[in-house]
């Protein structure tokens, strides 16, 4: 039976129905010919006023900068009109306008892969959904991002990406944290339909650090694009295609770079998760706090998750400025040191060369008691690397009013120029090191040195070319570079134009010379300094606009202990000391000490300087205390506690407060504010919490003239190990790991 004959017959019974019952309504079908309809457009415009849509708040603050406002164009994001730079993704777009649009395989930092389909949004006039993260928006766009035909898309693709994926979220690491969770619930299906059987993958050795779940795996590509673009290291890559594409390592070998660990936090799933704190804790018992590394001279910035009187895990914080949201490995899993080897109580060592534990008041009595018994030039200070410059400020007050001024920070050096801040700190800032176009490494290896800042000059080096020279001894880089020589010799080839990489260096509009602060320890600083200065001033690197005369410090304490002047009097003070007091300083070398020197160590952990001590007075670690620190650009942030001290551990500041009352030489300050508002007349920058405050005066211009000349002896490796630097590293068992697997032999 035809349609055309059902159609009749319906209208047969329709008018039958119509003539058997009368209708008081009568249908009519009236066809109004109206002249406005023929420019549709113009009377839709009229017809739709502008709605008054309310403000919306771009997606986690973020901000819009328009480098040339002509560039500027209007997209239409679920009807709400979008200022845009040209450019810009679609995205992008709906994340300016407010709208948060799932994915998984786009990141802010990495390329853009366009693989996971998960941000597909419908585009007026595209004939089906389009993949946003790398759809690049278009004047006049009409981008709709809540319809049925987006839903539906999404829901798709959600049901394709649980079809391999195994049930095993209440034993996933990631359980709570999970984009995939999150995303399944908000966008995805109440019901798959899948029934076969699922794939299973092997699982990946990528070293002690990092622990692999492939089964869970959804190829997102982000640990690939990470290891490849950010860390410069080609471990990973994707082997297979189809329901067989897996990510692994090419041969069996381990992910050796020292980013390893953030490969952990940029995987949306639980297939990429942290080794050491497996089955641990799950994210929802831990208290998060924020505060800063001590690790290295950086200062990246951190959140320290604690349970208990126990730190948990380490998380980077966002700082643009700083460390982006990468931190180092060593900074992500040294934490385990907090809880290995702590001195917990005031100890005394007897006639029998054996510790003894003993009460503060008994501790602080024996060691007033030697230092009046001394003369005031025998006494000696040594700040620590880990120190912060409140417990700094109050060392030196202290040995100050007992006559002594022989107090100095390890790293710093025997004789170290503390006169111009512009000859210690980085002054172009690390997010400075972005516009530079030419690098010049003198003896120092930022990958092991500071990695956030190897980051830096990576990220550099791969978005403008700028080429780098080092020189120094040979060394692992992960971008391309110029070994221009191991010793000074080449420095004084380059300050007088004979250096093939000269000419590299004057062309460049903004040229960057990065010294490492393991000079500090030579004899003929000052004449290297003397001729990288000339060089700086012989490229122009140095003028009002720009700074490019950098020195990288490899100590949390160094730029504040230098603001604070803790510089010795006396180049060979310690030879002839019969006090020593140690604040956390395990590095420095005390077997110059003569055999009757009384040592006094304070710190938190019982590495190389307990040795030698004679009183040993138990502090608190940077997790358990508030400090002020500055990095090597000089930005002073501040610690917070994030777990109670130790046993009966004390801040540094509150037990050299205390001496000093028990020795009769009060200090003017009981409180945290007191003591900073003391440091406000010595170093006022240190009280501007999270700003950088930059060098006035360069010390190209100002130094005086060095007599002295450079020495034939080739730069050193300043770090030898950089999994274990400090006390609290060299406590920790997983960086002993990582030194033992990781470490090239």
């Amino acid at each position: 039976m035809g349609l055309g004959h059902l159609a009749s017959r319906a209208l047969l019974r329709s008018s039958r129905l119509g003539a058997s019952k009368p209708s008081h309504h009568l249908l009519r079908r009236t066809v109004v010919s109206t002249p406005e309809l023929h420019n549709s457009e113009a009377a839709a415009a009229e017809a739709q006023p502008e709605p008054d849509l309310p403000k919306r708040t771009p997606v986690a603050g973020a901000r819009v900068h328009f480098p040339n406002p002509d560039d500027a164009i209007e997209v239409f994001v679920d009807g709400y009109p979008v200022k845009i730079p040209k450019g810009m993704t679609v995205l992008q777009a709906c994340e300016v306008a407010g709208v948060d649009i799932p994915r998984f395989c786009y990141h802010d930092r990495l390329s853009i892969a366009g693989n996971c389909r998960m941000c597909l949004v419908e585009v007026e006039k595209s004939p089906k959904p389009v993949a946003s993260c790398a759809m690049p928006a278009l004047p006049g766009m009409k981008i709709k991002t809540d319809t049925p035909i987006a839903k539906k898309a999404r829901e798709g693709v959600m049901e394709f990406l649980l079809m391999n994926h195994p049930l095993d979220c209440p034993i996933c690491d990631q359980g709570g944290e999970c984009d995939l969770q999150d995303q399944s619930m908000a966008f995805g299906s109440d019901r798959g339909r899948f029934t076969e059987t699922k794939r299973s993958v092997v699982d990946k050795n990528l070293g002690p650090l990092v622990k692999t779940v492939m089964t869970r795996c959804i190829q997102c590509t982000r640990c690939v694009r990470f290891a490849t673009e950010i860390a410069g290291v080609q471990d990973l890559g994707v082997l297979g295609r189809g329901s067989g594409e897996e990510i692994g390592t090419y041969v069996e070998n381990l992910m050796t770079s020292e980013l390893s660990g953030n490969v952990i936090d940029i995987c949306p799933v639980g297939a990429l998760t942290s080794k050491p704190f497996a089955f641990k804790a799950r994210n929802w018992e831990l208290k998060g706090t924020e505060s800063i590394d001590v690790s290295d001279a950086v200062g990246s910035n951190i959140r320290i998750d604690s349970r208990g009187p126990e730190v948990m895990r380490i998380l980077p914080r966002l700082n643009e400025d700083i460390n982006e949201e990468w931190i180092s490995d060593k900074t992500r899993f040294f934490y385990d040191g907090l809880k290995r080897q702590r001195l917990n109580d005031p100890m005394i060592r007897g006639a029998d060369g054996r510790f003894k534990t003993v009460s503060w008041r008994d501790a602080l009595a024996v060691v007033a008691e030697v230092i009046h018994q001394v003369k005031p030039e025998e006494i000696v200070g040594v700040a620590g690397k880990l120190s912060d410059a409140e417990s700094m400020m109050a060392l030196k007050d202290f040995l100050n009013k007992m006559g002594s001024n022989n107090i100095w920070c390890e790293g710093n050096g025997p004789n170290p120029n503390a006169d111009l801040r512009s000859g210690y700190i980085m002054n172009t800032s690390i997010s400075g090191l972005e516009k530079a176009d030419a690098f010049l490494l003198v003896g120092t290896q930022p990958r092991v040195e500071a990695a956030m800042v190897n980051a830096r000059i990576r990220k550099t080096v791969r978005a403008t070319n700028a080429k780098v020279g080092y020189v120094g001894p040979s060394a692992d880089f992960n971008y391309d570079h110029e070994h221009l020589g191991t010793g000074p010799e080449a420095l004084t080839e380059l300050a007088e134009g004979r250096h093939p990489f000269y000419s590299t260096l004057s062309n460049a509009k903004n040229p960057v010379i990065i010294i490492g602060a393991g000079i500090f320890g030579r004899d003929d600083k000052d004449a290297i300094l003397a001729v990288t200065e000339k060089i700086a001033k012989n490229i122009n690197a140095v003028r009002p606009d720009w700074n490019g005369l950098n020195v990288l410090l490899l100590n949390a304490a160094q730029a504040a202990s230098l603001d604070l002047g803790l510089v010795p009097e006396s180049e060979k003070s310690i030879e002839s000391a019969k006090f020593v007091y140690l604040m956390g300083a395990d590095d420095e070398n005390v077997d110059k000490l003569p055999e009757d020197a009384f040592v006094v160590y304070q710190g938190h952990h019982g590495d190389k300087g307990v040795y030698r001590a004679n009183v040993i007075l138990p502090a608190s670690a940077f997790s358990e205390k508030e400090g002020t620190y500055a990095n090597t650009e000089g930005c002073a942030q501040t610690t917070v506690p994030a777990v109670p001290t130790v046993g009966d551990a004390r801040d540094d500041w509150k037990i050299i407060r205390a001496l000093s009352e028990v020795a009769g030489v009060n200090l003017p300050y009981d409180s945290l504010g007191a003591i900073r508002a003391r440091i406000g007349t010595v170093a006022p920058n240190l009280l501007q919490v999270e700003e950088r405050e930059p060098a006035v005066f360069s010390s190209v211009s100002l130094r005086p003239d060095v007599k002295g000349t450079i020495g034939k002896a080739p730069f050193g490796s300043v770090v030898e190990n950089f999994y274990m630097t400090d006390a609290i590293s060299r406590a920790s068992k997983i960086m002993a790991q990582c030194s033992a697997l990781l470490l090239k032999k």
